[in-house]
């Protein structure tokens, strides 16, 4: 039987699911606990802890097989290879950059709008959609029900739009701005990405380097 996994474990499996498919381009058959603890950074017991979540995975002393995992793995993270309708909102060059990312199927998600207050990018192609004005969001998500909204706007812009989307149906927010929406919507799925935050703790690093 499976136990509920902790956000700890739910954040590493994107690295489990990465490792993997590094292992199969190069052609290996099976991986140890204590193998892939070394290359994720971690301890052999804390990945069968992880694994032991869904179900196990392996076998005790024979490892795991590194096709299987990554089935596996692939499932938890992408269902059943069904595609969550996206939006985005912000066509700007953060929004550009994301949205080809998006587009990728092997994701799981699916573009198919994206939104901007700025008229002359209305109409304009980005990662094969149309870019919107905001005034057609509403009947847009009527019509298409996204079910994840890709926030690339600055902080009052997240702050205005957020109530909206949530009350448009979103269930699931992908968001850059500075605005963590989950402390306003905790029935909601978000993953707050901030990349400033990455960078301000390499300059740490670095420069504790020197002291």
């Amino acid at each position: 039987m499976q136990n509920k996994a902790s956000l700890p474990v739910i954040k590493r499996l994107p690295k489990y699911y990465r490792y993997l498919s590094n292992l199969q381009a190069d052609g290996r058959d099976k991986i140890s606990s204590s193998e892939l603890a070394r290359m994720m950074g971690t301890t052999a017991s804390q990945v069968r802890q992880d694994f032991n979540c869904f179900g196990g995975f392996g076998q005790q002393g024979i490892g795991y097989k590194v096709d299987v995992l990554l089935t596996e793995i692939g499932k938890l993270l992408f269902g059943n290879g069904e595609l969550l309708p996206t939006v985005l909102i912000g066509a700007g060059r953060l929004g550009t950059a994301v949205s080809s990312f998006i587009s990728r199927d092997t994701n799981g998600y699916k573009l198919i709008a994206a939104f901007d207050i700025n008229p002359a990018l209305e109409g304009k192609e980005i990662s094969g959609v149309t870019i919107r004005p905001l005034s057609e969001l509403e009947s847009f998500c009527a019509a298409h029900k996204p079910v994840v909204a890709v926030l690339c706007v600055p902080r009052q812009s997240a702050m205005d739009l957020s109530d909206e989307l949530v009350r448009l149906g979103i269930q699931g927010f992908w968001n850059f701005s500075h605005y963590d929406l989950s402390v306003v919507y905790p029935q909601v799925t978000v993953e707050n990405v901030h990349l400033g935050d990455s960078l301000m703790s390499l300059g740490y690093r670095l420069r504790s380097h020197d002291e």
